[in-house]
């Protein structure tokens, strides 16, 4: 019988989440088995190609409706039914790991609360921890748990690993580990000690994980570039136009007050009072931060000049990355802790040959040494930004020479194949 590494995902699939669908394909190309388990159900939004090619099927654990707005009471009385066959035959294989998983989640509840009652959040993790075990009841060949996300899937995945004594890691990313809310209480730190290892995508994460929990095993295994963009990278394409006096900014990602987008928009203002002719793109789905970013940009008089493109195809967005004179990702970190790793998209402009400006944040200064590979400004710096790009404009020498550095970057430490590699020795000596 094949031994096998089961992924529990929050969701899936999921088009901000591409590098974990690269992920996974790239583990089955290097001949590691897994099972694919989701807490929540499918939406019926666009997926990218790359799912198509991955074996694993998912299977989806009882859907649930949200618990923070009624009482925990009312919430069983909807939602019991569907996880009751899976409790009592939960009950019946792993009574000893049922009572220990129950145990767990009612500690933590006590521990979290918020004035007199427990937290009632960890009973809804224990009923799905139930559902979990179950499916894996019907499963021998697993052997070792996976969960992404370091704060509700983990927490899934620890209670279930209680309940059936499978060992289980986790990948941690950026607010899930760093956001106190998402893990309150010391839930993380348990959760580390608990693992038999951590992943995480940059060394700053370790630096942080293993300040919270100093005994536990934490492994950084950079993301890599996604598979459909290394294929697309490799096959041909017409020569990028060349440089027609237009400054030509480009920035990626969700609009979201993280990425700093406001900041580029900033930019652009102080590139229009200094009379530089300019277009600017920020490509990528819309959210928290995009009533504010349109506002200001009307408010600029900035309609003619930005444009919000939405979400784009990987081959779109190969093309955007091509034609543009400078790459701005300023990246923040915010009062809650949120922050990016290394953005994956910083990656792709890299690779395409984009000169990069973004800020020493995080995971970032590990990949973008400024002057050599890209150019790093201070967060909420517009006209540091401003002066970054134009800098890039005047010295065209210096532009090239960060962009072939970027590139040479990318294929000597983000290889997305070889570090597939480094992750998979990490499943095969869990298992051994």
């Amino acid at each position: 019988m094949p031994e096998t590494v089961a992924y529990v995902l929050k969701g899936w699939p999921r088009i901000s989440e591409l590098f974990i669908a690269s992920e996974i394909y790239r583990l089955e190309q290097a001949g590691l088995n897994l099972r694919l388990y989701v807490i929540k159900p499918p939406d019926e939004s666009e997926t990218h190609t790359i799912v198509d090619r991955i074996a694993a099927q998912p299977e989806y654990l009882p859907p649930t409706t949200s618990l923070s707005s009624t009482t925990l009471v009312r919430w069983l009385r909807q939602n019991l039914r569907p996880f009751l066959p899976a409790l009592r035959r939960t009950a019946g294989r792993h009574p000893a790991g049922l009572a220990r998983a129950a145990g767990m989640a009612l500690a933590q509840s006590i521990r979290a609360r918020k004035g007199f009652w427990p937290r009632k959040l960890y009973a809804k993790e224990l009923l799905q921890a139930v559902a979990l075990a179950d499916r894996l009841a019907a499963a021998p060949d697993v052997r070792h748990l996976h969960a992404h996300f370091a704060h509700g899937t983990t927490t899934v995945t620890w209670l279930a690993s209680a309940i059936t004594g499978l060992p289980f890691s986790f990948t941690g990313h950026a607010k899930d580990i760093y956001a106190p809310s998402l893990n309150p209480a010391g839930l993380l730190a348990r959760k580390l000690r608990a693992a038999r290892f951590a992943v995480t995508c940059t060394e700053a994460n370790v630096r942080h994980l293993e300040a919270i929990a100093p005994e536990a095993t934490v492994h950084r295994v950079y993301h890599g570039l996604n598979a459909d963009f290394s294929r697309l990278m490799g096959e041909e394409h017409a020569p990028a136009p060349g440089p027609n006096g237009t400054l030509r900014l480009l920035g990626v990602g969700r609009l979201v007050a993280k990425k700093g987008f406001d900041t580029v928009v900033d930019a652009c203002r102080l590139l229009q009072e200094r009379g530089v002719p300019f277009e600017a793109v920020i490509v990528g789905p819309d959210d928290d931060a995009g009533p504010a970013l349109h506002a200001r940009i009307g408010e600029l008089g900035l309609e003619g000049h930005i444009r919000l493109e939405g979400q784009m195809s990987q081959a779109e967005l190969l093309e955007e990355y091509r034609r543009a004179s400078a790459f701005c990702l300023p990246c923040r970190v915010l009062d809650n802790g949120d922050r990016d790793g290394i953005p994956n998209v910083l990656a792709e402009a890299m690779a395409c040959g984009a000169p990069v400006v973004t800020t020493a944040i995080s995971g970032i200064p590990e990949i973008v040494r400024d002057g050599v590979n890209g150019l790093l400004v201070a967060p909420d710096d517009p006209a540091g930004l401003a002066d970054a790009v134009l800098r890039l404009r005047e010295n065209r020498a210096l532009a090239q020479r960060i962009s072939e550095e970027a590139a040479a970057t990318v294929r000597r430490e983000l290889d997305g194949e070889r570090l597939a590699v480094r992750l998979q020795s990490l499943f095969r000596e869990a298992i051994a």
